[in-house]
This record gives structure tokens, C-alpha cells and sequence, in this order.
């Protein structure tokens, strides 16, 4: 059984425990006007996910995609886009969501002037200018996460039952809101990685 076990574990590669799904998103820039601006999507209302929220665009990895290629696939499509209008810079560190999600963040700009976006995907393209987001404080809001629902759960085989200090976790959500559009969760949160790295450099 021992020689079986260093057999299994010798070179195993090492991935993540669980079931994850995994996602890419590209951090588009755009220079216009002597301004470096950031390229964001208004999702379709008709969408059945995050109908009317304000994303980068991205989406799933498909099988056998790498998370770049799927990055830059998904901007081509939401935004009507050639690969040659899209100049890759470079990949964020990933983002391992509370809910089993994968974000894989990458960066790239492109000199198109005017985007015409999948009107299948996204209602609108909003373009905010770096230098505004770079002195934007963000509203935090610390949400709480942690067992909620104890119905049916088997407390008699634990110990402490009932009592058990449950560990609780929290989610930093950031609020960014420019004429009258609000930036938040995934997005947000990704959004402020990003800033905060150009910041320390």
C-alpha cells in the first residue's frame, strides 16, 4: 500500500480542492484625447446574469482555453472587436471567489476610437478616464459571510452542538459611482487591486 501511496503522490500535480468555475476578464485601456481611459460594459437588461451591471469584459473559460485566450475572446465578441485591436500588457494575480469562482484578470489596450458592442451582450460602453479613478476613494462596505441556514444541519456530531463558534468571513465590497453609474462587486473589487498596484509603483 506505501509503494501505491508514493506512486499516486510522488509528482502529483497540485491544483485547488472542490469544484471551481473559472472565469477571465480584460482590464481594456484606451487612449483618447490625451486620456488613458478604462473601458467598461453596461450588461444587456435581457441577460439572465447581472442584467444592468456595469463588468469588464470576460466570461466563461471554455474547455481547452487557455484563461488569456479566453480573455481576449470574450472582448472580442462583446466588443466587436479584431484580435489586432487588442495589444496584451500583461495578467493580475487571480481572484479565488468566496462562491467557487475563478477570476482571471489580464490587462491590454487598444487604439479603436469608437466600439460598436454586441448588442446581445451590452447595452453600452462606458469609458472613465484612469487619472479620475486613481483619486476616487471607493465606499467600503464589509459584508458579512458564515453559516446562515442551520436547519436539518447533524449539531449532535460535532462538539459543542449548537454552541460551536461557526468561522465567519467577510467580503470587501467597494462602491464606485460615476455620473450616475455604480461599479461594484467582482468588478469593483478587481478594479481596486489594479489601482491599488499602479499606487505602489
Amino acid at each position: 500500500m506505501i509503494d501505491n501511496i508514493e506512486k499516486i503522490f510522488k509528482n502529483r500535480k497540485v491544483n485547488k480542492m472542490g469544484e471551481y468555475k473559472k472565469a477571465a476578464v480584460m482590464i481594456l485601456l484606451q487612449e483618447e484625447n490625451d486620456k488613458l481611459n478604462l473601458i467598461f460594459e453596461l450588461r444587456a437588461k435581457t441577460l439572465k446574469s447581472q442584467p444592468g451591471d456595469i463588468c469588464f469584459p470576460g466570461g466563461k473559460i471554455e474547455k481547452n482555453e487557455s484563461e488569456k485566450d479566453a480573455a481576449i475572446r470574450e472582448t472580442i465578441e462583446e466588443l466587436n472587436l479584431q484580435e489586432e485591436d487588442i495589444k496584451y500588457i500583461g495578467q493580475m494575480d487571480e481572484f479565488v471567489t468566496p462562491y467557487r469562482l475563478i477570476i482571471y484578470p489580464f490587462i491590454a489596450k487598444t487604439s479603436i476610437r469608437t466600439i460598436e458592442p454586441s448588442e446581445f451582450e451590452v447595452e453600452k460602453i462606458i469609458k472613465i478616464p484612469l487619472d479620475e479613478l486613481l483619486k476616487y476613494k471607493p465606499k467600503l462596505y464589509n459584508m458579512k459571510i458564515g453559516p446562515i441556514d442551520k436547519n436539518g444541519f447533524p449539531f449532535e456530531l460535532i462538539n459543542g452542538g449548537e454552541t460551536y463558534k461557526f468561522r465567519e468571513g467577510v467580503i470587501e465590497q467597494y462602491f464606485y459611482t460615476f455620473e450616475g453609474y455604480t461599479i461594484w462587486g467582482y468588478t469593483a473589487y478587481i478594479l481596486k487591486e489594479f489601482l491599488d498596484i499602479i499606487k505602489s509603483k
